[in-house]
């Protein structure tokens, strides 16, 4: 019986990835094929090429890869285009404006997707900081937005978060 709590890595010589009919990510992976492949990234969400559980449509995991670019050409564009999928978050390219009314806290920004605003009942529960100075911004429904280095911001951005960060 297969310990639940073991970590398979993957070696990346035996893994391909496709895609199949109607767009389905697929695979072969130690001489397997899997017609449906699931992705995960590891805690903490610091290395988002690194330590990717890979699992079957059952969500059963199949193993790990220690890290995607160690995968053949089109198996590494296939796996950005499913975790870009999985992980979709828009990257904060500017923020134009951080206020906080009574109880809410507004954010104005512009994205790599356009201009979006962002609201939040308190700053503690709605920002995480998975490493580095990358943030993760949450609003009160959900929306979500990354700011992958707010230290490389444009000044007006940093003047910003100087505040809130």
């Amino acid at each position: 019986m297969k310990d639940p709590y073991e970590i398979y890595m993957l070696e990346p010589e035996r893994i391909s990835f496709s895609r199949g009919p109607g767009g389905v990510f697929q695979g072969v992976i130690d001489g397997k094929e899997y017609e449906e492949i699931i992705v995960h990234r590891a805690f903490p969400f610091l290395y988002t090429s690194q330590f990717i559980s890979v699992r079957d449509a059952k969500e059963e995991e199949i193993g790990v890869i220690r890290d995607i670019a160690e995968l053949d050409e089109e198996s590494r564009a296939e796996m950005e285009r499913e975790l870009q999928f999985r992980y979709f978050l828009p990257r904060v390219t500017r923020v134009d404006s951080v206020k906080h009314r009574t109880d809410l806290w507004i954010w104005e920004l512009q994205t790599n997707l356009g201009p979006t605003r962002l609201v939040m009942r308190n700053l503690h529960e709605h920002m995480q900081f998975p490493g580095g100075s990358r943030i993760v911004l949450t609003d009160m429904n959900g929306k979500r937005c990354e700011i992958g280095d707010w230290k490389a911001l444009d000044s007006h951005s940093r003047k910003q978060l100087r505040d809130v960060v």
